[in-house]
């Protein structure tokens, strides 16, 4: 379950530079996002302070959510079926899921995606303006120190990607994009959710079903 949240975040994130700024607008949307030709449909949340992605309500099976704070930079991964959450490391928290969600500057968006660790020694480059599913939206080309190239359509009312394309298999995008102020609740661990015992999983304890 884990496994499946991370991977639904990484389709997204490992493909353009954001920064830890809190969102401008508040929406939800479905991700369709392509890894290696693997599509894991999600749902996400983004809210003033948190933001959340979880899988289609249609496809959940009780596979996880995560609720991601940029602010505290940390992550909670909510696995329903157990009524348990699992807290990831700041580390971790902020190499997967902090370095590429929100754009500062749509129209200066080059100077953030250089900054990446990952990314210093590359190029990156403003091709312009086009539309994409009738959002107006400002594509960026560029090339990872790897050499791996990416193309990303980066909307400048959300301050977010809502198309992406790259080298490497991933690909992907936002669709049913709906604006408007996101429920508090969406951003909280339930009340009756237990924390998981990451001492008892590293001996090989399972959570309880």
């Amino acid at each position: 379950m884990k496994q499946q949240a991370v991977r639904i975040l990484c389709a997204l994130v490992c493909v353009w530079s954001g920064s830890y700024a809190l969102a401008q607008t508040e929406f939800s949307a479905d991700i369709v996002a392509n890894e290696a030709h693997n599509t894991h449909p999600a749902k996400i949340y983004m809210g003033k302070e948190k933001m959340r992605i979880e899988p289609k309500e249609n496809d959940a099976r009780g596979q996880a959510a995560v609720i991601v704070d940029p602010v505290a930079h940390t992550a909670a991964v909510l696995m329903p079926a157990q009524h348990m959450y699992m807290e990831m490391p700041q580390q971790m928290a902020m190499r997967r899921t902090m370095n590429t969600f929100h754009v500062a500057d749509p129209e200066n968006a080059c100077t953030q995606w250089l900054e990446i660790e990952q990314n210093k020694g590359g190029s990156c480059h403003k091709v312009g303006s086009e539309t994409v599913n009738g959002r107006s939206t400002i594509k960026y080309e560029g090339t990872n120190a790897k050499g791996e190239t990416a193309q990303v359509w980066i909307d400048p009312k959300l301050h977010f990607p809502i198309k992406w394309v790259s080298s490497n298999g991933q690909s992907g995008g936002l669709q049913n994009i709906q604006e408007g102020s996101q429920p508090a609740s969406l951003f909280e661990i339930p009340s009756d959710y237990r924390k998981m015992d990451m001492g008892g999983m590293m001996m090989g304890h399972q959570p309880p079903q």
